[in-house]
This record gives C-alpha cells, structure tokens and sequence, in this order.
C-alpha cells in the first residue's frame, strides 16, 4: 500500500484542476509545496490511524468545496473481450507466390534466432551456480549501479524531484530521457511543440522549447548520440531538430497529407526512421536526404499507433488501433520492410505501446514485447522465434480502456534478482510490477498526478523516473536513499 503522504498528494492532485482555473502556474506551485510539507510531515513519525483519519476528512473537505470527482468514461465492452487464446495466436500472412519466394530468402539471410538466442541464454545460466551472476563486464556495471538491494528496495520511488508544467492544460503524450544519460529529458504536447529539459545542475529547467509544427505532436525519438530528435504531428510532417539550439534541420511532409501518430529510429543506422499514419502506412524515411526508401513501406490493418524493433535491429513490431500487432523483417542494406507475422491481442483495442526487450532478467531470460492495449491489462509477451512470432507469457491488470498510454523495461534488471516494468494508468497512479512474482506483483504505486499517467520513462541509472499524464503535467520522481 502506498504511504499515507502519498495518497494525500494523489487526491489533492486531482482535485488541482479546480484551484484558480485562469492561473495553471499557481496549480502547479501549489502541488509542488504541498508534495514538500507532506514529506517533511511524514518524517515526523505520527500514528498511522491519525493519518488515514486526516486522509479521510481531507477528502471530504475537498469533496465539499469543488463537488465530487465525475467518474471518467466507462471502458468499452469490447475492450476487454480478449482471451488468452486470442493474445497466444500469432499467424503467418497469406502472401502471393511472389512473396513467397521473398519469404523463403528472408529466412535464409536473417541472422540471429531467437529461438537460439533463448536457447543460449538458458545454457549460460543453467551453467551458473545458484546465485551467480552472468559472467560478464556488463553485468558488474549493472550490477554495482543497481546496488544490491531487494526489488522492492530499489524501486521505491516517491519523492518528487521537480514539476516541468510548461505544457500544462495539454496532453504530454510522449516523454524520454536521452541515451545512456542521467540529466537530459525530453517531452512532447499536444500544444504543437516539444521541450528538452535539463535536470542538473539544480534547479532543473527547460533548455529549449521546439517550436514549428502546426498541429498536435504525436511522438518523438532520440538520436543515438543525442544530437538529433525526429518528431511526428498531426499536421502530417515529420520534423528534424538540432537538440542544442532548437533548430529545425529538415521538414519531410507526408505525401498523401495524412496525420503522422508514431516514429522510431532504426537503432544500427539513425540515418533510417520508420513512421506511422492514419492511413494504414508504415514507411522508412532517409532522415539525410528527406527522402522515402524505396521498398521501406507496407499497410497494417489500421492507424499506425506504436512501433518497436528489437536490439539488433532486424524485426520491427507496430501495432494499430485495430488491436493487431505486425512483425517485418529489416533489410540492413536497403532498408526494405518485409511482414512476416500478425497477432490479434483484441479486436477494436488499440496497440498504444510496444518495448522490446532482448533479455529481461537472470529469471526471465527469453527476449520479450511489453504491449498496452485498451484491455485493462499491461501484456508481457516472449519472442519465439526469428520471425517476431509472440507468445503470451503473463498480464497485469491496470485500468487502461481508452486513453495511449505507455509501458517501460526498467533499464538495469537485467542482473539483478527479480525484473521489473512500469507503466502509466487511467487512475492517475504509476505501477512497478515485478514479471517473475506469481502473486502481489505490484512492487510500487506512485500517487500525485491529476490525470490519466500516459508515459513513463527512466534515466539510465535509474536514479530518476519521468511520468507525464492528460492534463501536461511532468513529474520527476527521485528514488528514495537507503
């Protein structure tokens, strides 16, 4: 159960879009005292009956003075209509001859099986004494950031480093911290632009503002040296931006003006991005020269909505609002998008988030997708083979019917007892849940957002967590010191 403080902080926090409606910095200014004053009073050591009692009369007073919170909008029926049957079966495409042929080649130039992967990866540990850590350098550095602690331990998450709201009163649908580094996150709203902020040194503060594009931004992605963003908007342009002065290097419309909702680097050639649109179409864009790759495109069944590719780089999953899932081989030479597999996790239910992971834990040692799909659940599924087939491996409920939200791998579990996920809720709570715990999975619950949580992301020492929700706001949590 979460601390008392904290309970207190999430129903302030929802009851904050009422506080002086014309003035949203003094919304923010207050939720930022009143997390501080909650803190130092829970350092005071007072009976936890007193607490709950004060929680209760606090709810009450609110209750009375800005009227009862209106329910948010009832779940479809149909959202939750899925079954593990339906989330297990992955088929193969029905493809022309032509295609079958270029399916037969595909396998025979896809290096890496996952089924060998996985394979290996048991071996390695099999061999292991109980216990032991994977014998490798990596697995010393995430081992001695981690520090050695139990999970729940080292995701006790609560205070609140800082509250970015300079999107406030519009969604921030997509936040990141950059690669591999500690301090530098960006974010990006519904209001038409996109922030890069800057955490250390303190106070932590907007280094930039991205201004240019003239509908609500959808997505955005890091270059793998951090000296370059790619954003999508419903304007239907991806854009290139410089993240030291904010410029806009390059502007790559749509041809067919549809509305751009996803995009992701390809992770061995950031000269390659993949985008999504509301036209059914995945494409491959050549950010250098602005250009479209020949070969790089194929329909899905509805909006592109999220994407993924796996470490290497060779399948790229992409879901649509259809509640279908697509695997497609990358050709690292030119680039072409080939589809292999297609999963219906629910029909109707839309794919809002896909992460691939390539080994989750000492435990969990198979490579995985985490998928939220409007089912009120947050699925976990293993990669089976090189193809990108899924199979199902486990769920976790969480109250997701509508709204994009999205899930993380925590960036150090890999050796580290145990493996954890997060993931943003329509109850306005972050969620830790642990994959290998058969019961009681939730490890943390954060409290303190006045709306549905859409994003969450780490730092790469997990020092630090973002989440940003419905209503623009940001908060940095700061993970406890034991």
């Amino acid at each position: 159960m979460a601390a008392v403080w904290q309970q207190v902080l999430a129903v302030d926090a929802r009851y904050n879009a009422y506080r002086t409606p014309t003035f949203p910095q003094f919304r923010t200014q207050y939720i930022r005292r009143r997390s501080q004053l909650l803190r130092e009073n829970a350092k005071c050591g007072f009976e936890p009956g007193l607490r709950r009692h004060y929680l209760r009369l606090r709810s009450q007073l609110l209750a009375l003075r800005y009227g009862p919170l209106s329910e948010q909008s009832s779940f479809r029926a149909s959202s939750v209509r899925s079954s593990r049957t339906t989330l297990d079966r992955m088929e193969d495409f029905e493809e022309d001859p032509r295609a079958q042929g270029a399916r037969g080649h595909r396998r025979s130039v896809s290096r890496g099986s996952y089924q060998l992967q996985a394979q290996m990866n048991r071996a390695v540990y099999d061999e292991r004494t109980p216990g032991a850590l994977v014998p490798t350098s990596v697995a010393e550095a995430s081992r001695a950031m981690a520090g050695d602690t139990t999970l729940s331990e080292n995701y006790a998450f609560a205070g609140m480093h800082h509250i970015f709201d300079q999107h406030v009163d519009s969604a921030v649908p997509r936040l990141q911290f950059a690669n591999d580094d500690k301090h530098l996150l960006a974010c990006c709203s519904l209001d038409g632009t996109l922030s890069i902020m800057i955490l250390s040194p303190s106070p932590p503060s907007v280094k930039v503002v991205l201004k240019g594009h003239a509908g609500p931004v959808t997505d955005f992605a890091w270059s793998l040296s951090n000296d370059v963003i790619v954003s999508t908007s419903k304007d239907g342009t991806l854009r290139i931006w410089n993240t030291e002065d904010g410029r806009c290097i390059r502007e790559v419309r749509d041809p067919e003006a549809s509305e751009l909702l996803c995009c992701t680097f390809q992770p061995m050639n950031n000269n390659l991005t993949v985008v999504g649109n509301s036209k059914h179409l995945l494409q491959v864009v050549n950010i250098s020269t602005g250009k479209k790759v020949k070969g790089g495109s194929s329909k899905l069944t509805g909006r592109v909505l999220s994407m993924s590719f796996d470490a290497p780089g060779r399948i790229l999953w992409a879901g649509d609002d259809r509640g279908s899932v697509f695997s497609f081989l990358f050709d690292m030479a030119t680039g072409k998008l080939t589809k292999a597999k297609r999963l219906v996790v629910s029909e109707g239910s839309p794919i809002c988030s896909i992460s691939a992971r390539s080994w989750i834990s000492r435990e969990a040692r198979d490579p995985s997708l985490l998928i939220n799909a409007c089912v009120n659940k947050l699925l976990l599924y293993r990669v089976v083979d090189n193809e990108g087939t899924l199979q199902l491996k486990r769920s976790f409920p969480i109250k997701h019917g509508s709204q994009p939200l999205h899930s993380i791998f925590c960036p150090l579990m890999s050796f580290r007892q145990g493996a954890c996920v997060v993931t943003g809720s329509e109850d306005a709570c972050v969620y830790f849940f642990d994959v290998e715990r058969n019961t009681k999975a939730i490890v943390n619950k954060l409290q303190g957002h006045g709306g549905p949580v859409l994003d969450v992301s780490f730092n790469c020492d997990e020092s630090l967590l973002a989440s940003a929700d419905s209503t623009g706001m940001v908060i940095i949590w700061r993970r406890e010191q034991k």
